[in-house]
């Protein structure tokens, strides 16, 4: 199966990370968290829409995207974004910093989602938005195994426990849906 992160051009003819941000409500000044950011497909247009009052923070595990991400933002001369490599079951950048804490299709990946989760709910300012965009548990062409995919049903029972109040679960394009939810 072809790697769906490999072909930036490839990715935005089934994502537009742009609408998905403005969906969800990211807005200049904002603080905006990116859980499992590999190289920066929502992190770069984040950082655009936060602007320069605004702060847009990646975490990853890998380096090597982290590094390309750095790049990236560099060669566009965004000031307002800053990377962290290490696992996200270890770290809390703030306490009660964030205005969005996101996660872009990487919920299921991690060792200990709930653990991830309580971490995102110290990040988040009160009234802060935790928003979790990630793969339909059904058969497709693209992403991950069936059988590590999250269905919307098992993500919210994993969100609700940790604080959070979901909000709204919807369709997110042909292969993803997109779970809303505050503390």
């Amino acid at each position: 199966m072809q790697n769906f992160f490999d072909d930036e051009t490839e990715r935005r003819k089934w994502q537009n990370p742009e609408e998905i941000l403005a969906e969800i409500g990211l807005k200049q000044g904002f603080i905006f968290i990116d859980v499992g950011c590999n190289d920066g497909f929502f992190a770069i247009p984040a950082a655009r829409i936060a602007g320069e009052k605004g702060k847009v923070y990646g975490i990853d595990i890998d380096r090597q995207a982290i590094d390309s991400l750095a790049e990236k933002a560099g060669k566009e001369g965004l000031k307002n974004l800053y990377v962290t490599v290490g696992e996200a079951e270890e770290i809390v950048l703030c306490e009660g910093c964030a205005d969005i804490v996101f996660f872009g299709i990487d919920l299921h990946d991690f060792r200990d989602p709930a653990r991830v989760l309580m971490n995102a709910k110290r990040m988040l300012k009160p009234g802060g938005m935790l928003v979790d965009l990630d793969w339909k548990k059904e058969p497709m062409p693209l992403g991950p195994p069936l059988r590590i995919r999250f269905s919307e049903e098992k993500a919210a029972k994993l969100i609700e426990p940790q604080g959070f109040k979901v909000e709204t679960v919807k369709k997110s394009g042909l292969y993803h849906y997109l779970i809303i939810a505050k503390i």
